[in-house]
């Protein structure tokens, strides 16, 4: 029986929701471990749609433990939102099916209007706008409120004003009016008793569940490609989002971690900016966003689409140690007369396999095809191989061969049911 951790293999938006909605009902705790209320997974649960974008998707199934490990930054504001949200839905959140860890980093008010100021220059890159980047820069620069701050308030002050410190030094650089202190204070002792019910020592927890031979699902945000260390840098998040950070953004040890599942599109998508050497441009990148409902769950806003790049999740493979991949969206594909693979990349004349770290090298990657034949008959739906036209099949053996990874798992459809499993990641 094995630990799994989920983690989109290319720039997110890979249909993780579903797939990690349809192993919960198999694990007995879900763990968010790194990002923020900037990703987004939608859950469709017996016709109902449930769009999460901070709890771990888990919460909306009975009987589950769901867990925001201390790699998360926690925006208490959003959490309160969307625990109200699932409310107006018929879904309770408690202490029973919610902790979160003590030392999670949490966003503040101050830190969306800086990420939003910074995204309004001449220097943005396409974020969300909701602090996630300045708050995990307070992160590591040590000056960060946490959960377990709330809870003493005799101290919160001093905390405050170390934040203060660097935060309106900043603000006065930028033009901006000071951050009061005593604002600050006010506003979170206000949200104290809202979210403190929830805090736990995480670490200490997962490790007791292994040790009672509990399954535990591990739930990346975002994709590999936006890693903040192994991304298209500086066009990335501001955390890890390969599968390691599991570990360390839980405080459970890698050697409890027994799979890796990588999910991605049969196509690739991008939100925001950034290199995309697949992208298409034109009709055809068109129609698979209007046929695919390519719109940002967090945003709505469009995603670039383009043709599969098995270039970029041969390596996301690699930096997050995939065992297997989950192949979604196979089914958009359907009545394409072709269908482009990039199988590898032309940088200044030369061939090369891999992307290169430099932003300016990966800008000015060309994309070397092959065309596979397209299928006419529908995989929409289809729930076995039998089910699959034989072209539909030899693309995904196609995949299989360019990335060096076995599909273990398919997706057909948004349902939970339209999925062809060929091997269980919990039993291995």
């Amino acid at each position: 029986m094995a630990n799994v951790v989920v983690v989109g293999s290319q720039w997110g938006d890979e249909g993780k929701g579903k797939i990690v909605d349809w192993l919960s009902e198999q694990a007995d705790i879900v763990v968010r471990f790194q990002g923020g209320h900037n990703a987004g997974h939608t859950l469709v649960i017996d016709g109902k749609t449930y769009k999460l974008s901070l709890l771990p998707s888990g919460v909306v199934r009975s009987g589950k433990l769901s867990v925001i490990g201390n790699g998360v930054v926690l925006d208490p504001y959003a959490l309160i939102a969307e625990i109200a949200q699932l409310k107006s839905q018929g879904v309770e959140v408690t202490r029973d099916n919610l902790r979160i860890a003590e030392n999670v980093t949490l966003i503040l008010p101050l830190h969306q209007e800086l990420d939003a100021i910074r995204e309004s220059g001449n220097a943005r890159i396409g974020t969300t706008k909701r602090g996630i980047g300045p708050a995990y820069e307070d992160k590591v620069g040590r000056r960060a409120i946490r959960l377990m701050d709330l809870a003493d308030l005799t101290v919160l002050g001093d905390k405050i004003d170390q934040l203060l410190a660097h935060h309106n030094a900043l603000r006065r650089g930028l033009n901006l009016e000071p951050v009061a202190a005593k604002r600050v204070y006010e506003n979170l002792a206000k949200v104290a008793p809202q979210v403190l019910p929830f805090m736990d020592s995480v670490w200490s927890l997962l490790d007791e569940k292994r040790r009672e031979g509990k399954r535990i699902l591990f739930e990346g945000a975002q994709g590999a490609l936006l890693d903040v260390d192994h991304g298209t840098y500086p066009f990335v998040t501001s955390s890890n989002t390969v599968a390691a950070q599991a570990a360390t953004g839980s405080g459970l040890g890698p050697s409890s971690i027994g799979y890796v599942l990588g999910i991605c599109k049969a196509y690739t998508t991008r939100v925001g900016d950034g290199p995309f050497p697949t992208e298409q441009n034109n009709d055809i990148g068109r129609k698979i966003g209007d046929r695919g409902n390519e719109f940002g769950t967090v945003t709505g806003r469009p995603r670039r689409c383009g043709w599969f790049d098995a270039v970029l999740v041969r390596q996301t493979v690699r930096t997050s140690g995939i065992d297997g991949l989950a192949l979604t969206k196979l089914d958009i594909l359907d009545g394409f007369d072709q269908i482009k693979v990039c199988v590898g990349y032309r940088l200044d004349g030369r061939d090369i396999d891999y992307l290169p770290a430099s932003a300016h090298a990966q800008a000015r990657v060309e994309p070397i095809y092959e065309t596979e034949a397209g299928w006419g008959e529908r995989t929409a739906r289809a729930r076995s191989w039998a089910e699959l036209p034989a072209q539909a099949i030899k693309y995904v053996r196609r995949i299989e061969e360019l990335t060096g990874c076995p599909v273990t798992l398919l997706s057909t459809s948004p349902e939970r049911e339209d999925t062809i499993l060929m091997r269980n990641p919990f039993e291995t």
